[in-house]
């Protein structure tokens, strides 16, 4: 089982897009995959069309809910989700008052039962107390990056966080790996910044890069992973690739542990 924050400060980034088509993408390769929505803004809940009032991560923070009894079955064979709402906005503001509050998502993660692949965490749009949550209940951080000049700039600080969160809070924290995305081969610009990626972050950057794809904007719409809604699309191409990638590496990584 790997635990992976999937992180971003800047929204627009392709994370949600990232974090859904990438967990259905290895569910529909047979492995058991959990997602979990740590955003407020509830985005990955929405795409899979799994909320729920009655229960999500707002009453597991704020009524001590087991986490297991709130894991919900998407449509997609393999992948469950924890859902969100925008009511996690205020878990936020209580943990700003709790001692250890950022250690609390992974002492709730610590209760799941360990029969999973991976575990995503599908962290907000900003490096605020519920990211650092997730960066401490993770075992590793993936990055999408959007192929822009701004997003490099974006990149530098929150991998100062990692490091910070690495020296303070949780040492064993990892990079897995960094995903370019909306990729336009049509422009110079977006393919320099994939060359200058690989050339500044070696190994870390994913071979695999997600081009820009319309069939990837619509499939939220209809409530599907881009590998249902359209498999012969770019998008569903290139996560499919990009989850073949990530098994390579893991299976690779435990050869070299043994």
């Amino acid at each position: 089982m790997v635990v992976l924050a999937i992180v971003n400060q800047k929204g627009g980034s392709a994370k949600t897009t990232t974090a859904v088509n990438l967990a259905s993408s290895l569910a529909s390769m047979g492995k058991k995959t959990l997602l979990i929505d740590f955003d407020p803004q509830a985005s990955s809940t929405s795409w899979l069309k799994c909320k729920n009032e009655s229960k999500d991560l707002y009453n597991v923070f704020v009524e001590n809910t087991s986490i297991n009894d709130i894991i919900t079955k998407t449509s997609v064979k393999g992948l469950f989700i924890i859902p969100s709402n925008h009511w996690l906005l205020g878990v936020e503001k209580i943990l700003t008052t709790e001692v250890g509050a950022e250690t609390v998502l992974k002492k709730k993660i610590k209760e799941l039962d360990e029969n999973w692949d991976f575990i995503f965490i599908d962290c907000p749009p900003a490096l605020g107390i519920l990211s650092l949550n997730a960066l401490v209940a993770a075992e590793e951080v993936l990055v999408p990056l959007e192929t822009r000049v701004m997003a490099l700039e974006g990149l530098a600080q929150l991998l100062r966080t990692i490091d910070t969160v690495q020296e303070r809070l949780n040492p064993s924290l990892k990079i897995n790996g960094i995903v370019p995305c909306r990729v336009d081969k049509r422009t110079k610009l977006s393919l320099d910044i994939v060359k200058d990626l690989k050339i500044r972050f070696k190994d870390s950057v994913y071979k695999t890069y997600i081009r820009e794809n319309i069939k990837l904007a619509e499939s939220p719409s209809f409530g599907m992973p881009i590998n249902f809604y359209d498999k012969k699309s770019h998008g569903a191409i290139d996560y499919k690739a990009l989850a073949k990638e990530m098994i390579s590496r893991k299976s690779h990584e435990q050869k070299n542990n043994r």
